[in-house]
């Protein structure tokens, strides 16, 4: 579960650093921020975070993934093994 939480925080960051990003230069672009649309910083966020994660994030989505993965293989062994005692 810790692994989940660590990947969760680790998006979470990556997007909110690449819309502080976008809606900062939405600002400087706009010359104040009562002008400035926050609707596009927050889509090309979403879209660059998701790319950037892609590759970023890698190592702690692969950790999370094989933790998941050995959890299952353990409750699948742990099913089979009360399957072939019943029988």
């Amino acid at each position: 579960m810790k692994d989940f939480w660590i990947y969760t925080g680790l998006r979470i960051g990556l997007f909110v650093a690449c819309y502080a990003v976008f809606a900062g230069a939405s600002v400087l672009i706009s010359g104040n921020a009562g002008d400035a649309n926050f609707l596009w910083p927050f889509v090309a966020a979403v879209l660059v975070s998701a790319v950037l994660s892609y590759k970023v994030l890698q190592t702690p989505r692969n950790r999370f993934a094989r933790r998941v993965q050995d959890r299952a293989e353990r409750a699948t062994a742990k099913f089979e093994a009360m399957k072939s005692h019943e029988d």
